[in-house]
């Protein structure tokens, strides 16, 4: 019995994460693997030490991998990197974005390197 009771616990986590990432992600994965391809994509975002890609970039590439898998197929790992995903998305809004020209923004084009589109309408 302990054994199902934690199975479900994990479950719920599982939609849970996923419900929290959903909503923080607000672009498809098209929508992201096309603005990963610009040129003002790979500008903006921090590069750890030798890496030509910055973090927001990969993260970018790892979302949209995650948003093509079925939830039951999801890993630890991508469990994992959508927490990270979410939480970086909540921190960067709670920011507020630029004053003025949010649209061309480096700050917008870091949101969005992690799915998340802040000029986009919910639809």
């Amino acid at each position: 019995m302990t054994e199902h009771k934690h199975a479900a616990a994990e479950d719920l986590d599982r939609d849970a994460i996923a419900n929290e990432f959903d909503a923080a992600v607000n672009m498809t994965a098209s929508e992201l693997e096309t603005w990963l391809k610009t040129d003002d994509s790979k500008a903006v975002g921090w590069k750890a030490d030798g890496s030509k890609e910055s973090v927001g970039h990969d993260s970018g590439r790892k979302i949209v991998a995650i948003k093509r898998k079925k939830k039951a197929d999801l890993t630890t790992a991508d469990l994992e990197h959508m927490r990270k995903v979410t939480g970086y998305v909540h921190r960067h809004l709670a920011q507020g974005g630029p004053a003025k020209d949010t649209e061309h923004s480096r700050w917008r084009y870091s949101l969005m390197n992690w799915g998340h589109d802040p000029l986009k309408k919910r639809g």
